[in-house]
């Protein structure tokens, strides 16, 4: 390889919880080439490769990972009008509320609800990333990618993601085999943007709503209400903040069928608790909030286990103080044998666990 790989590189500082171990070897891809050689050269030593981004999804054991660990920082980004809206092409590690930013400046709506998520844009398409309403899968044209083992270029349509809730192909059956590249989107132009959200809804109501905007405007105060409403909950990275050294939300909302909804009412009946259980419709399923399952199974906002703990402001989001990521993961587990013993709800862990 030309550019001679790094070793023992610590891993925390490229993430956000600022947790985890060192990497056997370590490469930062700025470019396709380099990309492609890096893998060429993990193939040929017979190295396991872990794809990083923004490192705000991310949980590194404290032993650190043994193989090579990739950065993917491949830049630019391309914004034009089209005859039916306009078109957003990004590279994988472009940050990922840089580019948001971008598109609201223009007045472009569609992902102004997505505002304030750390991380790059070639994490998006995996997690199918989503907030108060939005999801990548709303506006994502395609996704190009890179094949690990054959280096082969592949373009995957919207249809072709295989999208559902907090996930995709790429997180599913073909986990680990590709590699993002760039990402496309289209956005609407001179439209008001839609709000959904209830919580979102409430709070672009205090600011005076929508209706009497023009859409430039509008597409604006969406994305500072937002803003707004995630840094509430110590879900914007802020160095000073030490709810943020977090990877947001830890789990996933569970999204129930009718009748794993109806059992988990009947268990809250048995048990005496008479106050509801808050739901959202989910294509004929229930999801119901994981905050609540949580908070309702013993583990309130703040609570602390030995150098980690639950967020003073949000039950989702696990925090790090200082501690290490085998009691941050301890915590977890605890958390999900609670939930599953009082409501027989398993939750499903959001971020990715290397080593």
């Amino acid at each position: 390889m030309t550019i001679p790989l790094r070793e023992r590189v610590p891993l925390a500082p490229f993430t956000t919880l600022g947790l985890g171990g060192p990497a056997r070897y370590f490469q930062e891809c700025t470019t396709e080439p380099e990309l492609r050689e890096a893998l060429t050269a993990a193939r040929e030593r017979g190295l396991r490769v872990q794809i990083i981004g923004g490192g705000s999804n991310l949980v590194i054991a404290d032993a650190g990972f043994p193989g090579l660990v990739l950065k993917v920082a491949i830049g630019g980004v391309t914004l034009r009008d089209a005859a039916d809206g306009a078109e957003l092409v990004a590279g994988a590690g472009v940050e990922w509320d840089a580019l948001v930013r971008q598109a609201v400046e223009r007045g472009w709506a569609g992902i102004e609800c997505l505002s304030g998520i750390p991380g790059t844009v070639g994490a998006t398409p995996i997690q199918n990333v989503g907030a108060y309403g939005q999801e990548i899968a709303d506006t994502l044209v395609s996704v190009r990618c890179l094949e690990r083992d054959s280096l082969a270029e592949v373009v995957f349509t919207r249809e072709q993601c295989e999208f559902v809730y907090r996930g995709s192909r790429f997180k599913g059956r073909d986990r680990d085999r590709y590699v993002v590249l760039e990402v496309t989107l289209q956005l609407r132009r001179d439209t008001l943007p839609q709000v959904r959200y209830a919580e979102l809804v409430q709070a672009v109501g205090r600011h005076g709503g929508l209706e009497h905007l023009e859409p430039r405007e509008a597409v604006r105060v969406v994305r500072d209400t937002v803003l707004e409403l995630r840094r509430r909950k110590s879900m914007v990275l802020d160095p000073t903040d030490p709810n943020a050294r977090s990877v947001g939300s830890f789990f996933v909302n569970p999204v129930l069928s009718a009748e794993a909804f109806d059992e988990l009412a009947r268990r809250r009946r048995a048990a005496g608790e008479v106050d509801g259980i808050p739901q959202f419709p989910a294509d004929g399923r229930v999801k119901v909030p994981a905050a609540w399952l949580i908070e309702h199974a013993g583990f309130a906002k703040g609570y602390r286990l030995g150098g980690v703990g639950i967020s003073t402001h949000h039950a989702l989001a696990l925090v790090n103080h200082r501690g290490t990521t085998t009691e941050l993961l301890a915590l977890a587990q605890s958390i999900e044998q609670a939930v599953y013993e009082r409501f027989g709800v398993r939750l499903e862990r959001e971020p990715v666990v290397v080593g």
